[in-house]
């Protein structure tokens, strides 16, 4: 049997994914959860971090990465950082936004917003947040 993903969302959805179970071998493996960010969150979030990166709020200039990083790190979500080479500050590590629930991911650039607008930051994009 060849893997096959279902996205539930309706009745007949749910029914074939029943009925794949039933029919599934011995030592198969299920994995449900909640559908990760869209290509279109993704993108927002890029835009806004650029934005943020080229503004430099109080001071800090920082790449996109780190941007990001600092943000996943303000909202709860685990980040390692380690320590930089050869006497270089520490760089984060250990995050992926491509992980986040859709609501995970429009909390997210709801804050990043909420701090751009904070900061006088001036948005290269529409307004609006992508939820």
């Amino acid at each position: 049997m060849q893997g096959q993903t279902v996205i539930l969302a309706d009745l007949d959805q749910r029914i074939l994914a029943k009925h794949l179970i039933d029919i599934a071998p011995a030592g198969a493996v299920a994995n449900i959860r909640e559908a990760t960010r869209s290509s279109e969150q993704n993108a927002k979030m890029w835009a806004m971090l650029s934005d943020i990166a080229r503004a430099a709020p109080e001071g800090r200039k920082m790449p996109t990465e780190t941007w990001k990083a600092a943000f996943m790190s303000a909202l709860g979500h685990e980040i390692m950082w380690q320590p930089g080479l050869d006497g270089n500050p520490p760089f984060p590590a250990g995050f992926r936004s491509s992980r986040l629930t859709k609501a995970q991911m429009a909390d997210l650039i709801t804050f990043i917003a909420e701090y751009g607008d904070r900061h006088g930051v001036r948005w290269s994009g529409p307004g609006e947040v992508a939820a």
